[in-house]
C-alpha cells in the first residue's frame, strides 16, 4: 500500500521549492537523474570495502559504480586518488583528522565566529574535543583572512595540520601562503573546499590541490549533486609521521584514507548515493557546467553590489564566489528576526555570526546568502536587482505582515516565470 501521507508531505515541500526563493549557500538543486540514481535499486546492495575488495559477494555491478564515480571525480579535479564514500562532508574531515593526527594533537584552522566550520576545531565537536585546537581569524577592518596572524600562531604553536575553509567566507584563499608556513613548521594542510568546489572544479577560483596535500568536500552546494561527501588528492605521499595502519605497517596516505573511512569510521557505503554522485560528477564534466558557476559568480556578484547600493554592509566588502555574509547591526534588525520574517514571505536563508559579533549564536547580528540554488533555477545578473528589493522590503517592514503577505505573493509569481522539475507531478 502507498504510503500516502508520506508522498502528501514530499508534494508539499516539492510546492514549497518551486514557490520560494531558495538562498542558503549550502543549498541547490539537483537535475532529476540524481534524485533517480538517488531512488534506485542501489540502495539494496551492502557494499563493505572498496571495488574488487569487498566483504560482500554480488558486488560485481556496485563495483562499476563506485568506480566510475571515482574515475570521473578524479578527472573533475584533475586529482590522482580519491575516496567517494564519506557520507557527508563532516565525515570526510573525520576521517582525514583519524588517519593524519593522533589525539591530543595541535590543529589550526579558521574561527567559527569568523566564518569557519564545525569540523575545524569547534569545542562542540569532535574535532574540538580530540584535538588541541587553535584558531586564526579575519581582520577587523577589512574582513578578510588574517594571513598574519595564521603564521604567527603556525610558527608559536606548530600544528600538525592547518586547515584552510570556510563556511561563511565570501573570499578565495591564498593556499600558496598557507604551505609555505606549513613546510615551515613540517604540518600537514587540509583544504575543505565544500562551498566553492563547483567554482574550483569550473577554474573560476585558485586550485587546492596545487598547495594542499588533502582536499575534502560535500557533493551538493556548488557541486550540484546529491548530500554526500568526498576526499581526494592530485599527489599521493608517504605520510610524513611514521603513521602505522592497524598491521603496524607504514602506509601511504591514500592508504591510510582509505582505512579511515573503512573500516575507520564507516561501515557499508551509501551505493546509491554513490551511484547519484556519478551523475553529478558527469554533469560536471560537460562544458555547460562551467556556463553555470559563470552565472554563479556573476550572480553573486551583481547581488552583492544591489545590497550595497541600499546600505547594507557586506563582510569584506563584497563576495568572489558564491555567497556574502551580510551585517545587520545598521539595519537594526538580528539575524534571527530576519531569517524568520524572510521564511514567512517564501524567501529562505539563515541567520550567522559575523567577525566580532555582539549577539549570540542562537540570535547573531549577520545573514549568510548565497546564490547557487536560484541561478540553478535560470535566474541570471539581471535578476538579482528583483530578489533584493523583496528582500529590502521584508526586512524594512519586520513586523508588517500585509506588507510581508504581499511579498510572499509577489515571490510565487516571480518564481513561476523558472519552473523547477516540471517532469514531477
Amino acid at each position: 500500500m502507498r504510503d500516502q501521507l508520506l508522498f502528501d508531505l514530499l508534494s508539499k515541500e516539492l510546492k514549497r521549492q518551486r514557490e520560494g526563493i531558495e538562498l542558503i549557500a549550502s543549498e541547490n538543486f539537483t537535475s532529476l537523474q540524481v534524485i533517480q540514481a538517488m531512488g534506485s535499486v542501489a540502495t539494496n546492495k551492502y557494499a563493505e570495502g572498496y571495488p574488487g575488495k569487498r566483504y560482500y559477494g554480488g558486488c560485481e555491478v556496485v563495483d562499476e559504480i563506485e568506480q566510475l564515480a571515482i574515475d570521473r571525480l578524479k578527472k573533475v579535479f584533475n586529482a590522482s586518488w580519491a575516496n567517494v564514500q564519506p557520507h557527508s562532508g563532516a565525515q570526510a574531515n573525520t576521517a582525514v583528522f583519524l588517519a593524519c593526527l593522533k589525539p591530543g594533537d595541535k590543529i589550526l584552522g579558521l574561527d567559527l565566529s569568523m566564518g569557519g566550520h564545525l569540523t575545524h576545531g569547534s569545542p562542540a565537536n569532535f574535532s574540538g574535543k580530540n584535538y588541541q585546537a587553535f584558531f586564526y581569524g579575519v581582520d577587523r577592518e577589512t574582513g578578510l583572512v588574517n594571513y598574519e596572524q595564521l603564521e604567527e600562531i603556525a610558527r608559536k604553536e606548530k600544528p600538525t595540520m592547518i586547515i584552510c575553509g570556510a563556511s561563511a567566507y565570501s573570499r578565495d584563499w591564498d593556499y600558496k601562503r598557507i604551505r609555505s608556513v606549513a613546510d615551515e613548521i613540517g604540518a600537514l594542510v587540509l583544504a575543505d573546499i565544500a562551498h566553492p568546489a563547483g567554482l574550483v572544479a569550473a577554474g573560476l577560483l585558485n586550485d587546492p590541490f596545487d598547495y594542499c596535500h588533502i582536499v575534502t568536500s560535500t557533493t551538493h552546494k556548488t557541486l550540484r549533486g546529491p548530500r554526500g561527501g568526498v576526499i581526494m588528492m592530485r599527489n599521493d605521499f608517504d605520510n610524513p609521521f611514521g603513521i602505522k595502519d592497524p598491521k603496524g605497517n607504514i602506509r601511504s596516505m591514500s592508504a591510510l584514507l582509505d582505512l579511515a573511512v573503512f573500516p575507520g569510521m564507516q561501515g557499508g557505503p551509501l551505493e546509491h548515493v554513490i551511484a547519484a554522485k556519478a551523475v553529478a560528477f558527469g554533469e560536471i564534466l560537460d562544458p555547460s557546467f562551467k556556463i553555470y558557476q559563470q552565472h554563479v559568480k556573476e550572480n553573486a556578484q551583481k547581488m552583492a553590489a544591489c545590497f550595497v547600493e541600499k546600505g547594507y554592509h557586506l563582510i569584506s566588502g563584497g563576495t568572489e564566489n558564491h555567497l556574502m555574509l551580510i551585517d545587520l547591526r545598521n539595519k537594526n534588525i538580528t539575524g534571527k528576526k530576519a531569517q524568520e520574517t524572510l521564511d514567512r514571505a517564501h524567501i529562505t536563508l539563515n541567520k550567522n555570526s559575523v567577525p566580532f559579533d555582539d549577539k549570540s549564536p542562537f540570535v547573531t547580528s549577520g545573514m549568510r546568502v548565497g546564490v547557487p540554488a536560484i541561478t540553478t533555477r535560470g535566474l541570471k545578473a539581471e535578476h538579482m536587482q528583483t530578489v533584493v528589493d523583496m528582500i529590502d522590503t521584508v526586512l524594512m517592514n519586520a513586523d508588517d505582515e500585509k506588507i510581508i503577505s504581499s511579498v510572499k505573493e509577489q515571490v510565487k509569481s516571480f518564481m513561476l516565470q523558472f519552473p523547477l522539475y516540471p517532469e514531477l507531478s
